[in-house]
């Protein structure tokens, strides 16, 4: 079972709070940041969610490694880009909420991925409600994080064409060679 829950009022501000200290530091290092971005089911509001706040740094290429060291800084753990092309996860530090940190470069398919599904759902109640409810089933029924995520797949895929992701990127997105949860603990 995957605990999913109402949304809480409370998950815009941690995600500031996150945003303001990861920007003070990268400012701080003298690292150019196009934007950080509250994506995933806590950045849409009404929208049921695992609590858990997803947070993208986004970054020019060039500076990709010296953002991942500010993060190190921080004490976010690197694990590297776990199969998904230009994007780089980090495990947090123990004195800050669940979050899933990553380190994206500008443009990247990952990025158009996390805002094209965020945007959708803002933007579309109806699809909102659908994906709440789709949630809600899998991770009542799914053995593991693994098993959720293929539980929800299809209507990814949905939420990315109505975003307007290509079939080809929709395709790239699906075969994405993502370890198991159970080969690197997130």
């Amino acid at each position: 079972m995957i605990e999913v829950v109402d949304p809480d009022p409370i998950w815009p501000a941690r995600f500031e709070g996150l945003r303001r200290e990861d920007a003070a530091a990268l400012e701080r290092a003298g690292v150019p940041v196009v934007a950080i971005e509250h994506v995933g089911s806590t950045a849409v509001p009404g929208l049921a969610a695992k609590p858990v706040i997803d947070c993208d740094i986004v970054v020019a290429a060039h500076h990709v490694r010296a953002a991942s060291d500010v993060m190190v800084s921080l004490g976010f753990e690197p694990l590297g880009e776990l199969g998904i092309p230009e994007r780089w996860a980090f495990r947090t530090p123990a004195r800050l909420p669940a979050t899933h940190t990553y380190v994206v470069v500008d443009g990247c398919l990952s990025l158009r991925n996390h805002l094209g599904v965020r945007d959708i759902l803002r933007a579309d109640p109806a699809l909102r409600d659908e994906y709440s409810e789709v949630k809600r089933r899998a991770g009542a029924v799914a053995s593991d994080i693994d098993d959720y995520g293929s539980r929800k797949n299809a209507m990814v895929q949905r939420l990315l064409a109505a975003a307007g992701l290509s079939e080809t990127d929709r395709s790239s997105i699906n075969g994405n060679q993502v370890p198991s949860h159970r080969d690197v603990n997130r």
